[in-house]
């Protein structure tokens, strides 16, 4: 099986369960790395896998809103991955649908990584932990994840 962490370096991992813990005073180290883990799977699965509506439970959604806060290891991740996963936020709990939690499991597990089943519950009620994000993805349109392939540097005339 793959390790999500090498996707980015042993810093910048260090730094994002940190800001997961900031966002959520009282957690254990453990728990913001499983966390930040999951969501690096996230966005590699969704890269991988374009035009397939993937998203993350709202556990894992905190890892990956705190990997976009690091603009510029988000930036250098999507790069290497070949596509940007945009976030598109909202909450709206009737959004819950449990297939497409399943459906970003099977596509994280054909990315070659094991998935810590324990983060990706339902919204409320059954969460490992509570998590600041108040995001839930999973509109009734089959989901706001569109990963898009990742721009190119401008074109400049040479003189």
């Amino acid at each position: 099986m793959k390790n999500a962490r090498e996707l980015i370096s042993a810093a910048a991992h260090v730094s994002i369960v940190s800001t997961v813990q900031d966002n959520n005073p009282g957690m254990d180290v453990a728990t913001a790395v499983r966390i930040t883990d999951e969501g690096l799977k996230f966005v590699s699965a969704s890269a991988a896998t374009p035009g397939a509506p993937l998203a993350p439970s709202r556990v894992v959604d905190e890892g990956w809103h705190a990997l976009i806060l690091h603009t510029a290891v988000y930036e250098e991740l999507c790069a290497a991955l070949g596509h940007r996963v945009h976030h598109y936020p909202g909450y709206a709990p009737e959004n819950y649908d449990p297939a497409i939690l399943e459906r970003t499991q099977d596509a994280i597990r054909a990315a070659g990584y094991d998935v810590d089943s324990d983060l990706w519950g339902p919204p409320a009620g059954t969460e490992l932990v509570t998590v600041a994000a108040r995001c839930q993805h999973s509109p009734p349109d089959g989901g706001p994840i569109k990963p898009m392939p990742a721009p190119r540097p401008p074109c400049r005339d040479k003189p």
